[in-house]
């Protein structure tokens, strides 16, 4: 301790005396410190430095006291101080606890009344189905031999609103909440080319699937069946209208299928549409997001479990996909999401392949992964998807036990990425990725979708019918029957505004109250210091003031401690000097001479 205190005093420019001659008490300045004293033949002490002078001024300023020690200081130095104090403890709170993050997790989480719940429950937003028909022109043709393939030209699109919504919603003591998936259809005329009513030479389902379901029948139970089928006048294809082929046409062959086996066939009307949107007896139950925020509204099981029943494996399995209605929250482009829609007879992977800004709001592009649709020649996990060891051509998902036995194949739109067998065995169909591919683009922190759109093909994939003489033509063909679109282009204007405000404008404003509290703070603590620097006490005349009377007393300090060195004479003379006329100049001996005091400035 002596050492740090000896260079304090080298460093300020002290002496000191082991022994005190001076009989006099110095008090250097109104506030007891001492002086810096001036250059002076015989000056036994350096001069100090004035950053000593100035730290001393503050620490003498900081800490007025009064007569009986209480602190001098005013009231506002003390709310600045703590108002500067407030700031920056307020701004270090928001900065650790970020109360935006808080609020928005609060409000992800499905809750009874919550905001993203009801969004959920029944999403205000414009989702429409686009369907286009694959038309026969050459059906004639084809059936009379004069050509081997069939000629397609697409129609369409028929446009339909789908009113989604989740019904009986029941909340799981599990973190779960259970509900019965509700997909309505609104027929829209001004959006659709053509109308429901449009004649069409299209496949007769029927005829085709049940052919194909009993082509390794035994050779009796087949010529009965060829028989029925010429008595009821069944051609394997027919004219009918668009909205009967969507949604259901009546045929001999259903009608008596749904009478001897309506455990297997038990509607009276087939139709592909009216098929693929066929929710009743489903239950879905997903995530609330309570344990795991960013699953909120993934699948945890469909129909009372997490996987299907149609596959095996990996294949089967559906849960954490998202029904599209909102995807995994709190997104990274390194994750990948998984999509279910019971028309798809699956879950399809996707994978991030870009970010894009809409509507304001930042979106993440995600995509199916290529060779989604392979038979496991090329990605060995979708083996699995080859029913009972049969693989169809890459770009076939064989659905059969989804479509009641029908032997129904899923594709991309006119065989987009398929295997190129697929588009030579017919004409008619041009494959290309800005009409056929599907995207996604899914604001990352909310998980909910701004842009969607998810095209997939119903096809007929026949196997070897030709022991019956009316569709012997279409042994192993695959039929293109229709294609969807799926899709909502943009959010409507009040909820793409309401999540600008959520998604942009408050991490904005949180950010900004972090360095306006700190700024705050900080000015209010400078503030203080400054009024406590300028501070005046009572009976202090400011800093000129203060300035005249610490110079004097210097003066004075310097000559009480110079009185045993200099002769009496000088002293006297210099006294007077420094006194007023009317003041009494001493004349006693050097060491009489009285101490000069305050009282004589």
């Amino acid at each position: 301790m002596k050492e740090v205190i000896g260079f304090w005093d080298r460093f300020t420019g002290r002496r000191y005396s082991a022994v005190n001659t001076n009989s006099c008490p110095v008090s250097d300045t109104l506030d007891g410190t001492e002086p810096d004293y001036p250059p002076s033949p015989g000056n036994h002490r350096s001069l100090r430095r004035k950053s000593s002078v100035v730290v001393n001024q503050f620490f003498n300023a900081a800490l007025p006291v009064h007569s009986d020690g209480r602190p001098s200081w005013p009231k506002s130095i003390f709310v600045l101080m703590t108002l500067g104090l407030l700031g920056i403890a307020s701004g270090c709170l928001v900065l650790v606890f970020q109360p935006y993050d808080i609020l928005f997790k609060l409000k992800v989480t499905f809750s009874e009344g919550g905001e993203i719940f009801e969004l959920w429950r029944s999403p205000p937003v414009d989702l429409y189905l686009k369907v286009y028909l694959f038309n026969v022109t050459n059906s004639e043709q084809f059936l009379n031999g004069e050509e081997d393939k069939l000629r397609f030209n697409q129609v369409g699109p028929y446009v339909y609103k789908e009113l989604m919504e989740h019904g009986n919603v029941t909340f799981n003591e599990n973190g779960t909440v259970t509900s019965i998936p509700l997909h309505p259809l609104k027929y829209i005329p001004e959006m659709s080319n053509g109308t429901e009513e449009d004649l069409l030479m299209l496949p007769n389902i029927a005829l085709l699937s049940i052919t194909n379901v009993m082509r390794d029948s035994n050779y009796l139970t087949q010529l009965a069946l060829d028989m029925l089928i010429s008595q009821s006048g069944s051609k394997p294809l027919v004219k009918m209208t668009a909205k009967e082929f969507m949604f259901g046409y009546e045929s001999t062959l259903v009608t008596l299928g749904n009478k001897v086996m309506p455990s297997w066939i038990k509607f009276d009307r087939l139709g592909l549409i009216d098929r693929m949107y066929d929710f009743e007896g489903d239950i879905e139950t997903v995530y609330t997001g309570e344990t795991d925020v960013s699953k909120a509204g993934l699948i945890d099981t469909y129909n009372h479990g997490a996987d299907l029943p149609h596959w095996t494996g990996s294949c089967a399995n559906v849960q954490g996909a998202s029904d599209g209605t909102k995807f995994r929250g709190y997104l990274k482009p390194n994750q990948t999401l998984h999509f279910f829609r019971k028309s798809l007879c699956r879950s399809v992977e996707m994978h991030y392949t870009g970010t894009k800004t809409i509507k304001g709001l930042e979106a993440f592009e995600y995509k199916f992964v290529e060779n989604e649709l392979d038979n496991g020649a090329v990605n060995p996990k979708n083996k699995c998807f080859c029913r009972k060891g049969r693989c169809l051509p890459r770009g076939l998902v064989d659905v059969t036990d989804c479509y009641y036995g029908f032997p129904i194949a899923l594709s991309y739109p006119h065989f987009y990425q398929s295997d190129p067998s697929l588009l030579s065995s017919v004409e008619g169909l041009t494959p290309n990725q800005k009409d056929h591919e599907s995207f996604f683009y899914i604001q990352p922190l909310s998980g909910l979708p701004v842009d969607l759109a998810f095209r997939y093909q119903i096809n007929m994939a026949l196997q070897d019918i030709s022991s019956y003489s009316s569709v012997e033509k279409f042994k192993d063909l695959v039929l293109p029957l229709l294609w969807f679109e799926i899709g909502m282009h943009e959010l409507p204007k009040p909820i793409n505004d309401r999540f600008l405000l959520y998604l942009n404008v408050l991490p904005m404003v949180q950010e900004v109250a972090i360095y306006v509290l700190f700024l705050i703070g900080i000015l209010f603590l400078i503030w203080s210091v400054v009024k406590i620097l300028f501070h005046q006490p009572k009976g202090y005349g400011g800093p000129a003031q203060w300035l005249d009377n610490e110079m004097q007393r210097k003066r004075l300090s310097f000559l009480n401690e110079r009185r045993s060195s200099v002769k009496p004479k000088e002293l006297e003379t210099y006294y007077s000097s420094l006194l007023s006329p009317t003041d009494n100049v001493p004349t006693a001996p050097q060491e009489d001479l009285p101490c000069l005091t305050e009282e004589h400035i």
